[in-house]
Formats: C-alpha cells, sequence, structure tokens
C-alpha cells in the first residue's frame, strides 16, 4: 500500500530583502549644538561633559552656520602656546568651520559610508528640506554595518 503524503504543497519562497537603510535610521537626533557667540571655554566644556568631538552650530533661527570640533579648539591651544599667550576666551564664530557639508537624510548608509571613505570628515550634520534634523558620524555608519551583517547588502 503506498503511503500517502499528509504535508501538502509546499508554499514558495519569497525572498525579502531589507528596505532601504537611510542616514535618517541611523543618525544622532538628540544633538549638543552650539551658537556662534558661545565662548570657547563653554564649547571645551560641553566636549567634556557630553563625551562628544564636535557639534553643529546654529543661529537664533535654526540654521547651520557652521560645526565645531576638537580639533579647532586645538588650533586655539596651539596659538597660545605658540605665541606663549594664555587661551583667549573668544567666542565660536571665531574658530568654527562654516563652510559645511552636509549630508541628506535620504542618503543610503552605502552612499554615506562612500563619502565618510573619500573625506577626512568624522561627522556630517545631517539635513532635511534645508532644516538639520540630526548628525552621522563614522562610528554611526560602523554600527549599522554590524547590525545589517546577516541581511542582504542591498541598499
Amino acid at each position: 500500500m503506498p503511503i500517502k503524503s499528509f504535508q501538502g504543497e509546499r508554499a514558495k519562497k519569497v525572498r525579502v530583502t531589507p528596505s532601504k537603510l537611510t542616514v535618517s535610521d541611523i543618525m544622532t537626533s538628540q544633538l549638543v549644538i552650539f551658537s556662534p557667540e558661545q565662548s570657547i571655554h563653554e564649547v571645551m566644556r560641553a566636549f567634556i561633559k557630553h563625551r562628544i568631538s564636535g557639534g553643529p552650530v546654529v543661529d537664533e533661527s535654526g540654521q547651520l552656520v557652521g560645526v565645531i570640533s576638537e580639533a579647532d579648539c586645538m588650533k586655539e591651544i596651539s596659538d597660545s602656546r605658540y605665541f606663549n599667550l594664555p587661551i583667549l576666551d573668544k567666542s565660536v564664530a571665531h574658530f568654527m568651520t562654516d563652510k559645511v557639508d552636509t549630508i541628506d537624510a535620504n542618503t543610503s548608509v552605502f552612499d554615506a559610508a562612500a563619502l565618510f571613505s573619500k573625506s577626512s570628515r568624522r561627522r556630517y550634520p545631517v539635513m532635511d528640506n534645508k532644516r538639520l534634523v540630526g548628525q552621522v558620524s563614522r562610528k554611526d555608519i560602523v554600527i549599522a554595518a554590524l547590525e545589517m551583517k546577516s541581511q542582504t547588502w542591498r541598499a
């Protein structure tokens, strides 16, 4: 007597690919922001307090006007030592980088990784419709890559 199969017809496997992972999915949105009028000493204290190495500088209307980093502070420390002067309490506007490279919130993580690999930047402000919505760092990209390692690498 033949054996009957009670298994039934197998369901067709549908390959599921992850949705496009964008910069807005991995960025830091809780930012420590600075104003151009703040003193460089306040910024240095904020870097230590929040354990960060830089942040965006915004004006009163919330528009991005620059980025301040530890490297910018190092210039002041180095110059003061070279000229044998105390570190002056100048404003952020004096030290910040005002030509800011930004990244769009809808950029894929892979495109962001390519951008980081071609530049010496450690972080990019993230913009959405000309509005600052967050910041993405090299570390954010690395963490996203580790979390995606078991998925397909499609953007």
